[in-house]
Order: C-alpha cells, then sequence, then structure tokens
C-alpha cells in the first residue's frame, strides 16, 4: 500500500555501487541507496553532533539512469530530487516501511567536492531505416555522437578520464596521478 506520493529533495551519501537494468519494455533503470545523516551544532559543547541516518532506495528511467551509470559510485555526495513512495510491507510475521524515490534530478552535491560534466549530445531523428538496423531504428550505442575534441579537452580539464577510443594513446599523454 502506497502511502504518499509527494516531491522531495535529499542530500547524503550513495551506499552502494548503482546497479543498472531493463524494465519489462527494455527501458534502462538503476538503482542505489542514499544514506542522509542529520548532523547539528551542539549550542552547549560548541561541536558538531550526528543525529540517526534515514536510509532511502533511489531508482531512476531512461537517460537519467544511463547518465547516472556513468557518473556515480558508492561514497558520491548527491542530491537527489524525486517522487516518494513509502510502502509498508508484510513478510514472515515481520512488518516493515521501504522509503523509495524515483528520482527526476540527481546530481553531486558540490558542497562535498568538485564534479565535472560533459553533455551528451541528443540522438538525431531517425527519417530513414539505417543499415543493419531493424525496423529503422538504430543500435542504442550510435544513437549519441562521438564527443568532440573541445569536449575531451574539457573532460581533461577537470580531471576526468576518457573511458572510450585509444586508451593506450590517452595513457601515454596523461601525467600519473598522485590523488
Amino acid at each position: 500500500m502506497t502511502m504518499t506520493n509527494d516531491i522531495v529533495t535529499i542530500s547524503g551519501n550513495i551506499g552502494n555501487d548503482p546497479t543498472k537494468n531493463q524494465t519489462r519494455a527494455g527501458k534502462p533503470v538503476i538503482n542505489f541507496r542514499v544514506g542522509s545523516s542529520h548532523r547539528y551544532l551542539d549550542q552547549r559543547t560548541g561541536e558538531w553532533t550526528d543525529g540517526g541516518t534515514n536510509w532511502y532506495a533511489v531508482s531512476a528511467f531512461g537517460s537519467l539512469a544511463e547518465n547516472a551509470k556513468a557518473s556515480l559510485h558508492r561514497g558520491d555526495a548527491v542530491i537527489v530530487t524525486g517522487r516518494l513512495k513509502v510502502k509498508e510491507w508484510e513478510a514472515n510475521g515481520k512488518k516493515g516501511i521501504d522509503v523509495e524515490i524515483v528520482a527526476d534530478a540527481i546530481g553531486h552535491d558540490l558542497n562535498a567536492g568538485t564534479s565535472g560534466f560533459a553533455r551528451r549530445q541528443r540522438p538525431a531523428a531517425v527519417d530513414a531505416v539505417q543499415p543493419g538496423a531493424p525496423s529503422g531504428e538504430a543500435d542504442a550505442e550510435e544513437q549519441y555522437a562521438e564527443p568532440t575534441t573541445e569536449d575531451q579537452d574539457a573532460w581533461r580539464a577537470a580531471g576526468l578520464s576518457i573511458l572510450e577510443g585509444d586508451a593506450e594513446a590517452e595513457a601515454e599523454t596523461q601525467e600519473p596521478s598522485y590523488a
């Protein structure tokens, strides 16, 4: 039974590496958990005090799922906005509540560090049947154009590595990272 369906925004840390799956219709979906802890300044002692941690299951679909899988890792500080779903459950004589957020937007929390951004080009409309593609549909990998030289330079300037293409040539031109 769903108790609520409100829009919420949370900030916290990813508790597990995101996992990517597909819906029955073939739409990409990603799932991960976010722990959000409350910290406050104790006025009596002048020290920061940790409160409890709330855990949320987060899911995202479509291009958000694909981009999140390429960008997010366990331990990353993130901000998630989406629809809150609270579900009561009962199994094997136990009762509980699951709290899930179906994400509309996910981003790194820049209060905790820096991040790089690379805009993905939208797929061009497919007007004609492409060779080798069934029913006029392009392969998912061919829907996005290859990153331009400017994109790759921006990624390097932001400290990001380029995973596709000639990785060996890229590794030869980069200085070792000591971070």
